[in-house]
């Protein structure tokens, strides 16, 4: 199979027209060996519309969906991104494209082990991973301008707003409470999920209104949930 010819397919053809126009984002997914991230029985498959299993029974999001939601992001090259769940690391590649500095978290120490082995073959050199689960625990002086969720979630947890916001390297004093939205409605017939860009205002008190992004994929039909 030629996996650079499906790659080019892949990009202009499922990426292209779910609106995912960024120049940078593009460039991360025509640069990056999907086939690499997938199980060796399904590389047939690395580079097709579809969720694919990993061996943990979770799987990977179909590649669209990873550009949208690293499009909605908006990352520059100087600021600090927290995925939380790796996966099978072909996110955490993307992310790492993008920024200065990605920090991966996930719950299986196991399948965390087999992404980081794959992204430092590929000499991706700016993430740190963390083997425990992001969504109630923070790495240690973890520092984030941004947060990509690998799944769906119905709500946003408790430690979204006393811990990672906090964290926050923009926001100089820690806000009570944090306003985000995570679309979690079914998309209109012949419509596009609206999960390009969700961004949380933050007010702390007698400051200035800042901003962070939270990215997590819209549940348009059943998905990995965290």
């Amino acid at each position: 199979m030629n996996f650079e010819q499906a790659r080019f397919n892949m990009v202009e053809q499922q990426i292209r027209p779910w609106d995912v126009l960024d120049f940078d984002v593009l460039d991360a997914l025509q640069d990056i060996p999907r086939e690499l991230f997938v199980q060796p029985s399904q590389q047939g498959y690395a580079y097709a519309d579809l969720a694919l299993p990993l061996p943990n029974g979770s799987q990977m999001l179909e590649p669209k969906i990873v550009g949208r939601m690293a499009q909605g992001l908006a990352l520059k090259k100087h600021e600090r991104v927290l995925e939380i769940g790796t996966g099978s690391g072909y996110a955490t590649a993307v992310l790492a494209k993008l920024a200065h500095e990605v920090t991966t978290c996930d719950i299986d120490g196991q399948q965390l082990n087999a992404a980081q082995a794959v992204l430092k073959g590929l000499q991706l050199d700016n993430i740190r991973y963390q083997a425990i689960d992001g969504l109630n625990a923070l790495p240690a002086d973890a520092r984030f301008d941004a947060i990509y969720i690998g799944g769906s979630l119905k709500t946003i947890p408790q430690v979204y707003n006393k811990n990672i916001v906090a964290s926050l390297k923009k926001i100089k004093n820690p806000p009570e409470s944090v306003n985000a939205v995570i679309n979690t409605e079914l998309p209109r017939a012949g419509s596009l999920p609206h999960f390009s860009k969700h961004t949380g205002i933050i007010t702390p008190k007698n400051a200035a209104s800042s901003k962070f992004s939270v990215i997590a994929a819209t549940i348009t039909k059943p998905m990995p949930t965290l």
